[in-house]
């Protein structure tokens, strides 16, 4: 059984709509109300919400955006390269891993409203992370990438866009 294998089956993980498997480990009971979130939350949500979030081989993360903001922590595997696209198109490229010489960074920060996608350093292994979301994740907040429309919003980056974006 491989690292990636065991994981999936001993965190009884499912697979992702963006790619990738998850599970979801921890939603706060605590609830904060629509009115004292930003106006782009519709309704209440959870203080915070984690989940165990892997790539293997070939799988990547697509293009997608949430409300709120997302902490990736690295746990085990290869580094990760998360792409980020900001309202203004400024691309920026983040390493998720544990080789701070090389530039990575144990825990990143993808701010609200930015298009992220993420793959493997290394195609031919996995990398196991968890995810933070503050205020907790909600698939009414998860918009996944119209291939079409990003290039059209951000032509600069159409290679990137079209790998990246099923």
């Amino acid at each position: 059984m491989s690292n990636a294998d065991y994981y999936i089956e001993l965190l009884n993980m499912s697979p992702h709509p963006e790619g990738g498997y998850y599970k979801e480990y921890y939603r706060s009971k605590n609830k904060i109300k629509s009115d004292s979130l930003a106006q782009i939350h519709t309704a209440e949500r959870s203080l915070g919400t984690g989940i165990y979030y892997l790539l293997r081989e070939k799988n990547k993360s697509n293009f997608h955006r949430l409300l709120s903001e997302e902490i990736w922590h690295h746990i085990d595997g290869c580094s990760v390269h998360i792409h980020t696209l900001d309202e203004n198109g400024s691309y920026k490229l983040l390493k998720l891993g544990k080789n701070l010489v090389d530039s990575e960074k144990p825990q990143i920060v993808i701010p609200a409203l930015t298009w992220f996608a993420a793959e493997l350093s290394n195609k031919n292994s996995y990398s196991l992370v968890g995810c933070t979301v503050i205020p907790g994740f909600d698939f009414e907040d998860f918009e996944l990438a119209d291939k079409s429309k990003l290039i059209e919003d951000y032509p600069q980056h159409k290679i990137l866009i079209d790998r990246l974006t099923s």
